[in-house]
């Protein structure tokens, strides 16, 4: 196979052993696989993948491949691939790759324009930039594609503005939306590497620190809930008053972005909103703040008003860290250029949380497959039979048991006439 753009093949070893070290983590996806393999339910169609290239997305390609389907895969991310697990997926799986860690802007979409090349029948996104660069620049392609799925929080707020602008031209399916997917790899997922990828960037001590985290939807409780586990003062900041007060009986401290940036020493977005952190908050912030973002795209911290704010171009003080110095004499730190901190400055989740996001995905596209011509061009989430069956095989691998209803109590809940 001569058909991929990696950083170096010779990496494939190492990534080889890596891959196979998180599929030990990943024991529904391989259950998936397993099936996958008998009944081929992929077979004939062309997919392609814009995902975070990962020891875990490694998996779900590899059981993608097992059901049939003809995969290809590109980063959705300048800063997430893992180049070691890119040769792999390579030279290991023979699947083409176009993903290298710090692709400039060109050829982070020279990379998609070549996964779109693949003429996919399916699209498999992670913040719905393959799907936005299909509809803006490839409609030619449009006709073959049957539907996709998305990974992100960010890629389905995008998806259902095209729907309901009339824009979106198949169905895509909301994988983040999945009870399984965003109540655990959202929640824990994102807050124990969130956590890891500030950790590994400037090896602080949160213990006795005020960490502001932006928003508090799934990921950011579970980055709020880590840091206050690691003896950080967490102040929470929210637009929807019910988040906020939910957060308040939480127990956190709930306050306007304008106040807390004169609290934080650490920042931290993760709302798929645009400027959270922005030039009023970098103007009171405290000599040495931290500000990292672990929402999909780097628009949550105004990176140009804060290039305006200092003087001259910023210090690169540690792999990760671009120290601006501003023209009072403060510095402000951001973390891994303002994109996904997590993945830029660590490995992403760990693969056991994984295991229930990429099952959702794989048994999304196989949904998918079997509805193909049946779906409207919207934006659905995965029936919840589905879902409930991902969180019985991860029980089941857990070695966890539950009860089972009674004739009786299904019964007495399916009806009434029986009162007090």
């Amino acid at each position: 196979m001569t058909d991929y753009h990696i950083a170096d093949l010779d990496l494939a070893p190492g990534g080889k052993f890596r891959i196979d070290w998180a599929e030990q983590e990943m024991p529904v996806l391989r259950q998936i696989r397993e099936r996958f393999a008998r009944e081929k339910p992929l077979k004939g169609l062309r997919l392609s993948a814009c995902l975070h290239v990962t020891t875990e997305t490694a998996n779900l390609m590899a059981t993608l491949q097992a059901g049939g389907a003809d995969v290809v895969l590109c980063a959705s991310n300048p800063l997430s691939t893992q180049d070691d697990v890119a040769a792999s997926l390579v030279a290991n799986y023979e699947i083409p790759v176009y993903a290298i860690k710090g692709e400039d802007n060109a050829t982070y979409y020279e990379h998609l324009r070549k996964a779109l090349d693949h003429n996919p029948h399916m699209t498999m996104d992670d913040g719905a930039d393959l799907v936005s660069e299909l509809h803006k620049n490839r409609r030619d392609q449009l006709g073959n594609v049957i539907g996709g799925t998305e990974e992100t929080t960010t890629g389905v707020i995008r998806l259902r503005a095209m729907a309901k602008e009339g824009a979106l031209m198949f169905p895509v399916i909301a994988v983040n939306d999945s009870n399984t997917k965003h109540m655990f790899d959202n929640r824990y997922g994102t807050g124990q590497s969130t956590i890891d990828g500030i950790v590994r960037a400037t090896n602080i001590l949160l213990a006795g620190r005020t960490m502001v985290v932006a928003g508090y939807g799934w990921c950011s409780r579970g980055i709020a809930s880590r840091a206050r586990g690691m003896g950080a003062h967490v102040i929470v900041t929210e637009v929807d008053p019910l988040k906020a007060l939910e957060a308040v009986m939480d127990g956190f401290m709930v306050m306007p972005m304008t106040d807390a940036a004169r609290l934080g020493d650490i920042f931290v977005s993760a709302t798929g909103d645009i400027n959270v952190l922005d030039e009023q908050h970098f103007a009171v912030m405290k000599d040495g703040a931290l500000l990292a973002n672990s929402g999909h795209f780097n628009v949550e911290i105004n990176i140009p008003a804060l290039e305006k704010m200092a003087n001259g171009k910023p210090k690169q003080v540690r792999p990760f860290v671009q120290q601006y110095t501003l023209r009072d004499g403060r510095t402000i730190n951001l973390l891994g250029e303002g994109r996904l901190i997590n993945l830029a400055a660590a490995e992403g989740h760990p693969a056991s949380v994984m295991d229930m996001s990429f099952a959702n995905q794989a048994l999304g596209a196989e949904y998918m497959a079997k509805n193909a011509g049946k779906l409207q061009k919207q934006v659905y989430t995965i029936p919840e039979e589905i879902d409930r069956e991902i969180a019985r095989l991860k029980l089941e691998a857990l070695g966890v048991r539950i009860d089972t209803l009674t004739q009786e109590q299904e019964h007495y809940l399916n009806q009434w006439q029986e009162g007090t």
